[in-house]
């Protein structure tokens, strides 16, 4: 570490009598086994794992298997552990990316026992309570409604003609019809622990999580929905009323009632951050966003991430790149996500919309993209009116089949749904290779001084 400090400081010294900015990245979480836990572990929660709820690319939702932060302990000192992490980050960074800003506002926490992130909670949030679960006319049940929701005719549906061996390995009978698992298969990490079967598993885990509410992690008198519990079967066991109801409650608790909370709990700690550098600040504010995001990122001036195929504008399909606010960074992808290359191959339909409702050409898209339209899509971004336009190494390199992967898919560097690609992409060009490049060197000067 003390190597690679004295490194990263002199090419940072470099960078700046060069004129050129370098942009760092704060993550969100820290390892549960790693120095900042072991020094410190009053500012944690050990006991849950933060994570993300589902979204397009991970429909049980992710867990990273970091601890969650005990915000009561850092806002009780002035935040000063995340103070010395930003001053630390300023020897070599002009600026910063916080990396899930969400997590300023709310974590996804997913208890310890749990491997998939349906199970989640945001923390901290507005729980109900039993009087008001029921005041939207769903009489709460808490022995129906906490408990997974498994009977014979379910293991039936879901297993066929192994349903009776199964249900005698790892079930027992309950009340009444019901069943339940048996003590050393009652969690999700028993069940990664004892069962081998990778498609059994997956199914297994699918029954823990489908209950309808969750208790909250510190107070038990109040519960939360589970997210996305209309696809389970408890959901569908309920009267036609009771899903109007349950839905109405659901959509309260994920897009308004905590939404002023939220944003008095991000006042608490990100102007105590910002103000603790001189550094440019930029916010990954991607996902479930809820409204209040935007209000903090305008008054504390930090800058937004702008994606095309992501767009905050609710009805389009594609982001308008000229309307980009000015305080944001404009992007075509991200370290969590498919490159160009690769979005361009994974639905042809979708690609399709875009080359004729976006680009307005006429002609049948081709696939894959060739470099003639990889320099297209980021001649566009570079016109955007955003402060910042920062583009992946991969999507630069596509503009020249010369030097590009032969394989796209080989140019993925997170895949967040899977915990064993992290981080795989290498250069297959090294920085002499690319610099002795004069005319792919000149193609990028000139498409940067066009468009600035």
């Amino acid at each position: 570490q003390f190597i690679l400090a004295r490194q990263m400081q002199a090419a940072h010294e470099y960078a700046r009598q060069k004129h050129v900015i370098l942009k760092g990245d704060i993550p969100i979480g820290v390892n549960r086994h790693g120095c900042d836990v072991w020094q410190e572990p009053r500012y944690f929660n050990l006991n849950g794992q933060a994570g993300a709820p589902p979204d397009p690319f991970s429909a049980k939702g992710q867990n990273w298997g970091f601890p969650t932060y005990n915000w009561d302990a850092m806002i009780a000192d002035g935040c000063r552990w995340w103070v010395r992490r930003f001053q630390n980050m300023q020897k070599y960074f002009d600026a910063y990316r916080i990396d899930h800003v969400l997590g300023f506002f709310r974590i996804w926490e997913i208890p310890v026992e749990s491997v998939h992130g349906l199970l989640g909670q945001f923390q901290p949030s507005l729980g109900f309570t039993r009087a008001e679960i029921e005041s939207y006319g769903l009489m709460f049940r808490e022995d129906f409604f906490c408990r997974p929701y498994i009977t014979e005719e379910v293991l039936s549906q879901m297993f066929g003609d192994r349903a009776e061996q199964i249900a005698h390995t790892y079930f027992e009978p309950f009340q009444g019809p019901y069943l339940r698992f048996q003590k050393e298969y009652d969690t999700q990490c028993k069940i990664k622990e004892k069962v081998e079967d990778a498609d059994l598993r997956e199914a297994l885990y699918s029954l823990v999580s489908d209950v309808l509410f969750l208790r909250d992690h510190k107070r038990p008198d109040l519960y939360h929905p589970r997210i996305s519990v209309q696809y389970d079967y408890i959901y569908h066991q309920l009267s036609e009323a009771d899903k109007a109801a349950f839905n109405r409650l659901y959509d309260d608790y994920f897009y308004h009632r905590n939404t002023h909370f939220w944003y008095r709990e991000a006042m608490k700690k990100l102007p105590r951050l910002i103000e603790a550098t001189r550094m440019l600040v930029c916010a990954e504010d991607l996902g479930m966003v809820p409204d209040c995001v935007p209000w903090v990122i305008n008054d504390l001036k930090i800058l937004s991430l702008e994606l095309q195929s992501m767009p905050k504008q609710q009805g389009l399909e594609f982001g308008i790149v000229e309307q980009y606010p000015y305080r944001s960074v404009c992007t075509i992808d991200s370290h969590d996500m498919p490159t160009l290359r690769m979005w361009w191959d994974e639905d042809l339909e979708r690609a399709a919309h875009y080359y004729h409702n976006v680009l307005h050409r006429r002609d049948e898209a081709p696939h894959p993209m060739p470099a003639w339209l990889a320099r297209d899509v980021i001649e566009r971004n570079l016109m955007s009116p955003s402060m910042l336009c920062i583009l992946s190494l991969q999507d630069w390199l596509a503009i020249d089949e010369t030097i590009r992967l032969a394989d796209a898919n080989a140019e993925r560097i997170n895949i967040p749904a899977n915990p064993h690609h992290y981080w795989r992409y290498r250069m297959h060009v090294n920085i002499e290779e690319l610099l002795s490049n004069q005319r792919f060197c000149d193609d990028i000067m000139g498409m940067i001084h066009m468009n600035r």
